[in-house]
């Protein structure tokens, strides 16, 4: 096996294990679950496991050279207008290909998937030009998210209360495996050719600005859809007897994985065919390592959706709903932060993410500093995602006040570490959010009788909201730390200072 693809699973294996244990947890002292469904998880587990692996490793080969060398064949061009109908048209196919989309637009009663799913691509096509007009004309990313925040809360007063939640989530779910990758690695090489002190900072950012475009335009669809109810079927674990009924059910689940990665992989696949016919940018050996990326990023997709969907959101579904059936289900808000602290590490795009933190500041920000504030921040997202369905609580009522501190703490941590926060909220809410804790949410609602519109959906969002705190925490707990390093230095240096000017003075 290949060196680099055993280092990728062996960090999958290392992500996964933490959840699968819970949920084993789970089944021992709360809600016990017979082995077939155990056997489904399991083996969904393991799908998950290798899938995960094999797109890591992918993503790394293919989406981030990509991206790099068309933000660098950007940053050359001196038209402004060509350089922004390149950066819509990239966010309009990018979207289109991310499956986590797919998966929120069948959930959504009365609003057509196609149109959905056109509203949301536009939406980041849009602000994946503005994004990319930020870095090559050096605006404060801090100001443009202040100002975008506020009019995107004013807007969701003027909507029908059903798509508020609706909105926010699909924020979530259009920064996921596919678009994360390609749009980090085109920061970074619209950033490389410039020299100033601020090029590193400024190449975070994009996920973030992208992710408020969708929002913004679910919005506005919503002034003309009036959903009412969810038309919602939860997902059941099949009835398995034997191993070989668990291998079947996999076996039957992916052709449909097969035919939805390869429709998403395919407009990737042309981007860089015409990039590389146009510009000629790669050579033999580059364009061979590419095309073997985007294969393990295919296989690896391919295994990881079917992983998650025929395995985990059954699981997800049958645990929510039980245990909102037990007397002190308020128990679901402490299972669901020990969920939302270890799931957040299961990410495809979260990894991709920390990396490429840790590359570009240098190792001052370590994958594991990262891993741990993520963490921190999506338990506390789950637990207040329970909590809202359990007491129908209104996704404003913790959206604004949340985004009014992350905004406020925007203007007092270093630059990088705004980018870089409100990045990690997008890929937060990757596949593992949509398809084990969409589904666990929405358990909890059909077994307490909620609205699946108001109280279920807006998990997603929550997910994306609280790792902005978090990583901008973590900036100022850094910025104090470096201001006291250089206090204690200075002292210092004064004194050697003033004991070198007496001794000139004695001689």
């Amino acid at each position: 096996m290949n060196q680099k693809l055993k280092e990728k699973i062996y960090e999958s294996l290392a992500a996964v294990l933490p959840i699968t244990a819970i949920v084993f947890l789970i089944s021992l002292f709360f809600v016990p679950m017979d082995l077939g469904k155990i056997a489904m998880f399991l083996s969904g587990s393991v799908m998950l496991i290798i899938g995960m692996g094999l797109f890591q490793l992918g993503a790394e080969m293919s989406m981030t050279p990509i991206g790099e060398g068309i933000g660098v064949q950007i940053s050359k061009t001196r038209k402004m207008i060509i350089v922004l109908l390149i950066g819509f048209l990239m966010g309009v196919i990018i979207t289109i290909s991310e499956p986590d989309l797919q998966v929120l637009a069948e959930q959504v009663p009365a609003v057509p998937n196609l149109t959905l799913i056109l509203t949301v691509a536009i939406g980041v096509g849009i602000f994946l030009a503005l994004a990319i007009m930020r870095i090559l004309l050096r605006i404060s990313l801090s100001k443009m998210l202040i100002i975008l925040y506020i009019a995107l809360m004013i807007g969701s007063f003027f909507i029908p209360k059903e798509f508020i939640a609706v909105a926010f989530d699909s924020g979530g779910v259009t920064t996921g495996p596919m678009t994360v990758p390609f749009i980090m690695a085109l920061g970074v090489g619209l950033a490389s050719v410039r020299s100033d002190k601020n090029a590193t900072s400024d190449s975070f950012g994009l996920v973030a600005l992208s992710s408020i475009g969708p929002i913004i335009a679910v919005l506005i669809l919503g002034l003309f859809f009036k959903p009412t109810e969810a038309e919602y079927s939860l997902s059941h674990i099949a009835d398995v007897y034997t191993t070989q009924d668990v291998v079947m059910v996999f076996i039957k689940g992916l052709p449909k994985y097969i035919e939805e990665v390869a429709i998403s992989i395919l407009p990737i696949v042309l981007v860089f065919a015409i990039f590389q016919l146009a510009c000629k940018r790669y050579q033999k050996a580059q364009v061979k390592r590419v095309i073997i990326g985007l294969l393990y990023t295919y296989l690896g997709l391919v295994m990881f959706l079917c992983g998650v969907n025929i395995g985990f959101a059954p699981v997800g579904s049958f645990l929510g709903e039980e245990l909102a059936s037990l007397s002190y289900n308020w128990i679901l808000i402490p299972i669901g932060a020990l969920i939302g602290y270890f799931i957040v590490k299961a990410e495809p795009a979260i990894q991709v993410l920390n990396h490429q933190v840790e590359g570009v500041t240098n190792g001052a920000i370590s994958v594991r500093a990262m891993n741990r504030s993520m963490s921190i921040g999506v338990a506390v997202s789950v637990a207040l995602a329970m909590l809202k369905v359990l007491l129908s609580i209104p996704i404003q009522w913790i959206i604004i006040p949340g985004y009014a501190v992350a905004l406020i703490l925007s203007c007092f941590v270093p630059k990088i570490f705004v980018g870089i926060a409100f990045d990690s909220g997008g890929v937060a809410s990757g596949p593992m959010t949509t398809t084990f804790l969409l589904p666990l949410s929405i358990g909890v609602c059909e077994a307490t009788g909620g609205n699946i519109m108001t109280d279920a959906f807006g998990v997603i969002s929550l997910v994306a909201l609280t790792p902005l705190i978090a990583i901008q925490i973590m900036g100022l707990v850094f910025k104090f730390k470096t201001m006291n390093e250089e206090q204690k230095v200075t002292p210092i240096i004064s004194q050697a200072d003033a004991d070198e000017i007496f001794d000139f003075e004695e001689d």
